[in-house]
């Protein structure tokens, strides 16, 4: 039997998880996150991405969206400016969750909208790193 591929996308900032605002965004790195996930789920392919430039998250989308049964994106702050990521979204084959570690609707106003959220199968919102492992559930489900 085949593995199930599930490609986790972040965007801007991400890279820094574990020393950016631990307040907000927690103490674990996006490495012990991913180590968890393979853990969890033994019987999937993860493949990871970052990066802080919006073309190469398009460019990224587009590579794996045809290729994994799920994507799993984190866009950052381009959830709420992004025209071509969400069109990227639009535009691939496989099903994406939409993940932030912060509740986006606990924060700035400005952060309150979501482009992918309309483009997405679902969105998980607020609840740190978790949400990772909810979002692979949900594309595995």
């Amino acid at each position: 039997m085949e593995k199930k591929k599930i490609a986790i996308v972040n965007g801007p900032n991400l890279n820094l998880l574990g020393r950016r605002e631990p307040d907000i965004y927690g103490s674990n790195s996006m490495e012990s996150c991913m180590a968890t996930l393979r853990a969890a789920f033994p019987d999937i392919e993860f493949s990871y991405h970052q990066s802080n430039v919006e073309g190469e998250l398009v460019n990224i989308l587009q590579s794996v969206g045809f290729e994994s049964d799920g994507v799993v994106l984190n866009a950052g702050g381009y959830t709420h400016t992004s025209v071509a990521i969400r069109d990227a979204v639009s535009a691939i084959s496989a099903p994406v969750v939409e993940v932030h570690i912060s509740n986006i609707f606990a924060r700035e106003e400005f952060r309150h909208t979501s482009l992918l959220s309309p483009v997405c199968r679902g969105s998980i919102i607020g609840l740190g790193l978790a949400g990772y492992r909810l979002a692979v559930e949900a594309l595995t489900e």
